[in-house]
């Protein structure tokens, strides 16, 4: 782990060392200077606040890391910047390759294209729709056979004795499970782990993570959230459907598997960053439509987390990707309903129906819905603060497989072990009339024709036990049973949330709301007079829900729509709005969103959509990494194997530039070349020499980068001789001859928006001559995104 992230540290001089690339924290030169030209003229500008690496185990050389291994302790810094993450080049390279292709093309070939993307984002939503299905039929089949059992084996014991029996049962029965899931994620695919939505949220933001959206992936993410979920764990299986969505749509837009070495020969044209990115943010509306039953949703939840690059088509087809999604999960389980053509499924969520008679409010409660959320705000903050730490923790001291299997198969057993006890202990007996719709009614110590209340509650799945809490009937629940429950599954929540199983927050979020948004509607409803009328339990669970869920995750707009579609009625459109935006404000105000906690912790180098609010005196002079490796137009091929072999740099943007005059320093800008871009020519041997020489040599096309996309053989692979390293290439043809640029004098927000605005993943800094002088690259805009906190020190160090 010590070669993994480096400690990002200030300094008020320019670095020394030289610079890492696109893949480390630092981009700021190379450490062999003849392969580096410093057009900045020897480091003469005045650069301020720069920042320095440090590693993190300076004393261990790679050969004696190796053989120790993992240390004992990870050291953390949230301020790290992973040198595992690289940027996605969501913007087109319009080389010449590019340009006449584009040329070639015809209006009905243009046409075909729009319909294959048609294709694509219907398969997506078809896929994914099945794929939820598949898993909300698994868990619903096994959760039934896990509690049925449980339940006949404490009713035998109620009767003769050794209800311990029965715990031991329900605990064993739990950690199987638990153990199976969290075996899959830690020991095969660890990317699987959590939810995935702040892994989507980064590929989202143009970040690209190492197997994120793999077949492998998918395959564990869906097995993994059906044993997390069946082994009855404080987890949902709504928010892996995101992850799940996205990787469905990366691999159906490619038209082949890598992981499984299967090229099916379609959608070749939609290799390539941009429009696969573009099909992504359809799987995740795609899979948020399959969770909730919120196509509209869906496509706010996309536009929200990455949509500086959308336009109007792209909308329509996403939408059209959540509609399909929802529309097929809705049909296969009305058929395993055996009620074929009843679409009253719409998502694996099912809120229930709220009637508008049930759900009226009037002027006088938003006051009081916006007070819950601001206790969700709070709520929210303290279980993110503590969750954080629990993340810290697991960093430093649970970071072997093993240890990560056994903490899960623990806290199944806690969770099986505390439910059991509030269970045990509890004496809310409830009537069990024709009315009441439990699907697993316990009567335990309870009089016969009552059931046990607080079983409903814990003895159930997740998303069951939230709409026993909206829809059942006032008096179902006592105030000890609502305030236990809230108060043992928030912390059982926060402890489960980050381990390595595959899992989402959604469900148990909502669920500690719906307990302490009912109990402050009994409350209400004991305090005033008239209670009974206006103080419906239902109507403030769902407030509570609302509340909790936005405290715990800070998403307003899209979440919004997701809960009005969810519950079928547009009535609190308006309530849950402002329960939101307060939830927000509130906990915004002491911690970030849980996902953005995670996102820091990973070391991503995430880009926020505003520059710090006080970044309008630092400049891309400021920001810049300078000096930059840069490339003639005809270049030596062993210059360009020894540049992308040096392992210190692993630079992945490259200026070409030209001389106006021999030893002209610094030169003109005349294009951009990438990494992958020059190790397909490399490994095609598309050099001068060689094209002169064989007159019949086929010419390199678009098709050839698109065959080695995504993932381009590393430099070591590729064999250059001794007489190769002599020859020249020509970069003319591939290079990107129209990069974005700015002066040295804009503003950081300026620079900023344009990073977010067109999916950058290069910006080349000029002087009024056109002459490059630095480069600005995602990691160097994220390290600066540090708050007012940071800013006054960088400021302090300048001055």
């Amino acid at each position: 782990m010590a070669n993994i992230t480096k400690k990002v540290s200030w300094s008020s001089r320019a670095d020394e060392s030289g610079a890492t690339g696109e893949g480390t924290p630092l981009l700021n030169g190379s450490e062999q200077p003849r392969y580096s030209r410093q057009l900045s003229g020897g480091g003469s500008i005045f650069q301020i606040g720069r920042l320095s690496t440090v590693d993190l185990e300076e004393e261990l050389t790679s050969d004696e890391d190796s053989l120790r291994g993992r240390p004992k302790e990870i050291p953390h810094n949230e301020k790290l910047l992973s040198l595992k993450y690289e940027s996605l080049d969501y913007d087109n390279s319009e080389n010449q390759l590019f340009l006449e292709e584009e040329r070639r093309m015809s209006y009905i070939g243009f046409r075909c294209l729009e319909i294959s993307r048609w294709v694509v984002c219907g398969l997506i939503g078809f896929l994914t729709g099945l794929i939820a299905c598949f898993i909300d039929i698994v868990v619903e089949t096994l959760a039934g056979v896990k509690y049925l059992v449980v339940k006949e084996n404490i009713e035998k014991f109620t009767e003769v004795g050794g209800l311990s029996i029965s715990l031991i049962l329900w605990a064993v029965l739990n950690s199987a499970f638990v153990m199976v899931g969290a075996v899959i994620v830690a020991f095969f695919e660890p990317i699987a782990a959590g939810s995935g939505i702040p892994q989507i949220k980064c590929y989202l933001n143009g970040v690209k993570i190492p197997r994120v959206v793999r077949l492998k992936t998918l395959v564990v993410k869906v097995g993994g959230v059906i044993c997390s979920v069946v082994g009855g764990l404080a987890v949902g299986k709504e928010g892996p459907m995101i992850h799940s969505g996205a990787v469905v749509a990366a691999g159906v837009s490619q038209g082949r598997s890598t992981s499984l070495k299967k090229d099916f020969k379609i959608f070749e044209y939609f290799r390539r960053d941009t429009e696969k990115r573009d099909f992504v943010s359809a799987g995740a509306a795609a899979g948020v439509s399959a969770a909730f039953g919120a196509p509209v949703g869906g496509v706010l939840f996309s536009l929200e987390e990455g949509a500086s690059f959308w336009n109007q088509m792209l909308t329509w087809r996403i939408f059209f990707a959540s509609m399909i999604s929802t529309f097929t999960l809705n049909f296969f389980l009305s058929i395993y309903h055996n009620n074929t053509g009843d679409l009253s499924n719409p998502g694996l969520i099912n809120f229930g129906r709220f009637e508008s008679d049930s759900v009226a409010y009037n002027l006088y409660e938003i006051p009081l819905f916006i007070a819950m959320g601001a206790i969700g705000g709070l709520l929210g903050a303290l279980f993110n603060v503590l969750n954080y730490w629990l993340t810290i923790f697991r960093i430093r001291y649970v970071h072997r497989p093993c240890l990560q299997v056994m903490e899960a198969m623990l806290v199944a057993a806690v969770t099986a072990t505390v439910s059991f006890a509030m269970i045990y202990f509890s004496n809310d007996c409830q009537p069990l009339g024709p009315e009441h719709a439990e699907e697993y009614p316990l009567q335990l110590f309870c009089a016969d024709g009552e059931y046990n209340s607080m079983a409903t509650a814990f003895f159930n799945t997740p998303e069951r036990s939230v709409r026993s809490l909206f829809h059942n009937q006032p008096g179902t629940y006592n105030p000890l049973t609502l305030g236990m429950f809230t108060l043992t599954y928030f912390f059982l929540a926060c402890w489960t949330y980050g381990l390595t199983v595959s899992a989402g927050v959604f469900i148990p979020s909502l669920l500690i709301g719906a307990a302490w948004g009912r109990l402050f509607g009994i409350l209400l409803a004991s305090i005033t007079s008239s209670g009974s009328i206006w103080a419906d339990p239902g109507k403030y669970a769902l407030i509570g829900a609302a509340a909790q869920l936005g405290g715990i995750v800070r998403m307003t707009l899209s979440l919004t729509v997701i809960m009005v579609e969810a519950t079928g009625n547009v009535t609190y459109g308006l309530p849950i709005m402002l329960v939101l935006m307060t939830a927000k404000i509130v906990g915004d105000y002491f911690v970030e969103g849980l996902y953005d906690i995670h996102i820091k912790l990973q070391s991503v180098p995430f880009l926020h959509w505003e520059a710090p609010a006080t970044s309008h005196w630092l400049t891309a002079r400021e920001v810049m990494s300078s000096p930059v490796t840069c490339f003639n137009r005809i270049e030596k091929v062993g210059t360009i194997v020894d540049v992308l072999s040096n392992t210190s740099t692993n630079h992945n943007g490259f200026p070409v530039v030209v001389h106006v005059a021999p030893g002209d320093e610094p030169a003109k800008l005349c294009g951009l070349i990438l990494r992958s871009q020059l190790i397909v020519l490399l490994k095609h041997k598309v050099f001068v020499e060689l094209a002169r020489s064989r007159l019949t040599q086929r010419k390199l096309q678009l098709k050839d980068f698109r065959d080695a996309y995504p993932r381009f053989p590393p430099i070591q692979s590729i064999h250059v001789s001794q007489d190769e390293r002599e020859c020249m290439m020509d970069l003319t043809e591939f290079m990107n001859p129209t990069p974005y640029t700015v002066p040295q004098e804009t503003s950081l927000p300026r620079v900023f928006k344009l990073f977010r605005a067109l999916g950058l993943r290069h910006l080349v800094v000029v002087d009024d001559q056109n002459r490059v002088v630095g480069l600005v690259t995602r990691k160097d805009l994220a390290r600066y995104h540090l708050g007012k906190h940071g800013l006054e020190e960088l400021h302090l160090a300048q001055t």
